[in-house]
Parts: structure tokens; sequence; C-alpha cells
């Protein structure tokens, strides 16, 4: 976990495959602005929490896990950022635990309440059981096609961001189109090398299994949350997607209005499409999603609110989080 700054607290959730270094440029921003920003590394991802029953994962576990990073820290309550996975549980925690978590900002995930159907037989029901990338991740062994980190996340980063031709990138039901094929380059031009280094590290020492149980995990949630059933984001809110990213493309082929999304998150504030980006808004599009971050945690007036809490100054916390006990 780390940490960096001071006042009103922002917590930062990661997505697959990642870590908490994906926020730096974002949690510089916000500290400098007046904030006290936090990310930690999710339960399965770089020094966390990592069980390997996949039932474990479940969108109930995560939001355990961010509510035990508040106690473990004094704070009381917090605005919520996530990217990918972390996006799909910070929405979740939205809805379960409105009184430790004031506000979201959602990266490159749309909000969906629980419904009859989960997403995954939804998508089977489709006849996209074969197609859609992430059923192959849930298969039990799908780790070893990733193990080569030096290799496997520069795939991953180059092909689902807004670098590649139009029409080569990542498409998450062309199985021709994966991710994993080999990139042009080692270091997307966007992509901070140092950020590249300590991702591959940071998985060559983990391996991929403990992330891929968020996906494997995912139909665990759906079954647990059926007393949420229709439950909608009250809280303010914020949705920033790509433009060119093939599964915001897949969840909305039309670029969605924030009038569409209302009825799903009555306290959203804006949708942003960001033209030319792909699937790494935080790292494409760093200066424009700063600027964003800022102006809807402005219209929060937190500033305004007294607060007693402190912070340290960029302080890297390597003891695993505290473990309490849908969507891509």
């Amino acid at each position: 976990m780390i940490e960096q700054g001071e006042g009103p607290t922002v917590l930062f959730a990661h997505g697959f495959p990642d870590t908490a270094e994906t926020w730096r440029s974002q949690m510089r921003a916000v500290a400098e602005a007046g904030y006290r920003a936090v990310a930690l590394d999710l339960r399965g991802f770089g020094a966390s929490y990592a069980p390997s029953e996949a039932a474990l994962y479940s969108a109930l576990h995560i939001v355990g896990d961010l509510v035990g990073v508040l106690d473990a820290l004094g704070i009381d309550s917090a605005v919520l950022v996530g990217h990918d996975w972390g996006a799909d549980h910070v929405q979740r925690a939205m809805v379960m635990r409105p009184d430790r978590f004031r506000a979201v900002v959602t990266l490159s995930i749309p909000f969906l309440p629980r419904g009859e159907l989960s997403t995954w037989d939804g998508l089977r029901q489709q006849g996209l059981g074969e197609k859609y990338y992430a059923f192959g991740m849930m298969e039990p062994g799908a780790d070893a096609d990733f193990a080569r980190a030096e290799e496997t996340i520069p795939s991953i980063l180059y092909w689902l961001s807004g670098s590649p031709s139009p029409g080569t990138g990542w498409d998450p039901i062309d199985p021709a189109r994966h991710m994993l094929r080999p990139a042009p380059v080692t270091v997307p031009e966007w992509a901070d090398p140092d950020y590249v280094d300590h991702t591959i590290r940071s998985f060559e020492r983990t391996g991929f299994d403990g992330g891929l149980n968020h996906y494997r995990g995912a139909q665990v949630t759906f079954d647990l949350m059926s007393a949420y059933k229709g439950a909608v984001i009250q809280q303010p809110s914020l949705y920033i997607w790509g433009a060119a990213d093939g599964l915001c493309r897949l969840f909305h082929p039309k670029p969605p209005t924030r009038e569409e999304l209302l009825p799903l998150a009555p306290g959203l504030v804006d949708v942003i499409a960001l033209e030319n980006v792909g699937h790494w808004p935080q790292h494409e599009a760093a200066d424009r999603v700063n600027a964003e971050l800022i102006s809807f945690l402005g219209s929060l007036n937190l500033l305004e609110e007294p607060t007693g809490l402190g912070a340290t100054s960029d302080t890297h916390h390597t003891a695993p989080i505290p473990s309490s006990g849908e969507h891509k």
C-alpha cells in the first residue's frame, strides 16, 4: 500500500494486470490539491494477501478489504477511484457501504446493477461463451498463458491501448486479436518505463494466478449479491472511458450519455470519453484524467469540511492489507 499527501482521503483500486503503482500520477495530483491519496495492491496482486481459493475474490471480500484499509488507517470515509477490476469492485462498495464511501470515479468499466442474470450467463446466451476473452482466463491453469511477464505485460499494455492501428488492437470477442500477441514495442510511448519495469518485476514475483482469481470469483459475486438486486449508486460519481478501448466499445457500442446512465447512478456528474485512448486512461491521458479527478473532488467540497485525518508523505507499506473474513 502506498500513500501521499494529507487531507480528505481518496482511495485508489487498480485492475488486471496491475498494482497500486499504476496510480502514481493521479496520487501526486491529488496530494498536491490537498487530499490524502491512498492506493492498495488488491488481494492477489503485488504485496497483498493472495489466498488460493477463487471464491475468496468476490466483490464482498474486496469491499471488506477496502473497509479494512480505512479501519487500519483510522479513516472514517473516502472517495473511491477504480480502474478495470478495481472499478467494478469500488462500484459494489458504493452500493454496499454508503456509510464509508462518499463518492466514486470509475475508469473503463461502466456500472451495471445486479440484475436477474449474471454478466457471464448473459454473454453465453448471446453465443459468446467461446469467444469472450474472460472465459478463458477463468480456466484452471490460465496463468501459464501469462507467465512470461517480460513479454506478456508489454503485450497487454500495448494491445489494449489506443496505440495500435485501427482494426488491429485488442478485441474482447475476437480471439485473433487477443491481448498476448507479441507487441511491436517494449514500452508504449505513453508509459513510464519505470512503471512497466515495476509491473513486470511484480508479476515475476507473484505470478498471475491471484489476479486471475478476480475473474474466477465473479460468479460468486453475483450469487452473493442477491440482496442488492437493482440497487443503484446514489452517491456522486464520474465515469471516464477511452473511446479506443475494445472493452468499452463492447459494453456500450454507442457512447453513453449522462442522461442515459442516470437511472443506474442518480448521482452521476458526468461521462467523459477520451478520444484516441484505450484501456489505460490513467497513463494514456494522465493529465486529462488528473484534471477531471481534481474537478470532481472539488465539486464535493471536501476541503471545506473539518478533518483530523493526517497522512504521511509518500509512505510505502509492504505488509499485506487486512483480510476480510462482475462485469469484466
